[in-house]
């Protein structure tokens, strides 16, 4: 199928490729199906587009190329309503807040998007009694302002 993307135009994605959300995401409730598109050749950066609305996309990224002490536990109604059998069926994504210059890009590890990769059912969860915030530097590493107590 063809969709219009905030990024790309036109492109063209695999029914396989969508990942839904059943509850759609915190404030973009009616936002249910999206697709994750590489934004650079490297593969870090990439948008989570939706496939019904054009300028919804938000620039994501795996938060443990940055900040490698991230952790975090998923109760077990999220791998229920996932469908998450084991821990390599998993994929955690960060939304990236992009400013100028791009060393004051941040990344939102309060509110990390988990995906099935092998159902493609998705959540984003929002962490409480967390140090995490909503606005964690990428270009400083990270560590130690990612670190829980």
């Amino acid at each position: 199928m063809n969709i219009q993307t905030k990024y790309f135009g036109e492109v063209e994605v695999k029914q396989e490729d969508v990942v839904y959300f059943p509850n759609g995401l915190p404030g973009f409730e009616r936002e249910m199906e999206f697709v994750i598109l590489p934004v650079d050749e490297s593969g870090v950066y990439q948008s989570l587009q939706s496939i019904q609305s054009a300028e919804m996309s938000l620039i994501v990224a795996n938060p443990y190329v940055f900040f490698t002490n991230y952790e975090f536990t998923l109760e077990d109604q999220t791998l229920d309503l996932l469908g998450i059998e084991s821990p390599e069926e998993v994929s955690v994504l960060s939304v990236l807040t992009l400013r100028e210059p791009f060393q004051e890009t941040t990344a939102n590890l309060q509110a990390p998007i988990i995906v099935n990769t092998r159902t493609g059912m998705a959540k984003q969860l929002i962490l409480t009694n967390t140090s995490y915030k909503t606005r964690h530097l990428i270009a400083e590493g990270g560590d130690r302002d990612a670190h829980t107590e």
